[in-house]
């Protein structure tokens, strides 16, 4: 049944939500107005170095399943809208992360470059690492290689130890307390789609939800802890209907 408890980066996607982000609107059209979408400068921009630590995360148990892909090119679209020439961005940032997943040893460097280019804020911190540690969750728990990214990751930020814990197990009890569907009739309720439609129909249907209830590091921007924990489990619950549903498929 592992398997069919899915698992929601991100980064992400990417990326997130708590009572101290209200105030939290650094990110927007306005304040990337003038950015020049050079992959030079996204590497060094605030988001392109988040998109490199998310690359680490996703890649740090070997692999990028394709429910971690498809919220982190969510993540992509909506932080590619707040600069100019989004498609251009959205392409850069695709090959800063596909280029840095592919590498480990640089996850301290980047972190530190982070930290530096943020002045160590604590809510932007805040922000990046519960999005990092909501991504490590995506496959229902965190491996030991996840887990030792994200104290380096943590570490090179100064992030507070005990709030990096009381994120995580968070994170960890919501992950318990979801439960599985009952029946697959739950889950085509819960898709609003009906037994008889095929799985193109149920895929647009369950990528339409994952869209709309995907927190990430733009739309999480004046949003509470109660919105995220709800985005998540919701997250968490479409997941497990769709999975439930291709295997009553095949």
């Amino acid at each position: 049944m592992g398997n069919i408890i899915v698992l929601a980066i991100l980064a992400a996607v990417f990326y997130y939500i708590f009572k101290s982000y209200s105030r939290y609107t650094d990110y927007s059209k306005e304040a990337f107005k003038n950015f020049s979408v050079t992959k030079e400068a996204l590497q060094k921009s605030e988001l392109g170095l988040f998109v490199a630590l998310v690359a680490k995360v996703a890649k740090a148990d070997g692999r990028v399943d394709a429910l971690e892909a498809q919220l982190i090119g969510i993540m992509f679209d909506d932080i590619s809208n707040v600069f100019p020439e989004p498609h251009k961005t959205k392409e850069i940032l695709k090959e800063i992360f596909n280029e840095e997943k592919e590498v480990l040893h640089n996850t301290e460097q980047i972190a530190h470059m982070l930290a530096t280019s943020i002045k160590r804020d604590k809510a932007k911190t805040q922000q990046f690492m519960g999005f990092l540690i909501q991504l490590a969750f995506v496959d229902g728990e965190v491996s030991k290689s996840e887990e030792e990214i994200l104290q380096k990751i943590a570490q090179a930020l100064e992030f507070d130890p005990n709030t990096y814990h009381a994120i995580f197990d968070k994170f960890e009890k919501m992950m318990q307390n979801i439960q599985p569907k009952a029946n697959i009739n739950d889950a085509y309720k819960l898709l609003g789609v009906n037994a008889s439609d095929d799985m193109d129909t149920i895929k647009k249907a369950y990528r339409k939800l994952i869209r709309e209830y995907h927190p990430d590091i733009i739309k999480s921007q004046g949003k509470d802890e109660a919105y995220m924990q709800e985005a998540t489990a919701k997250t968490q619950e479409i997941n497990q209907a769709y999975e439930m549903i291709k295997d009553a498929k095949k």
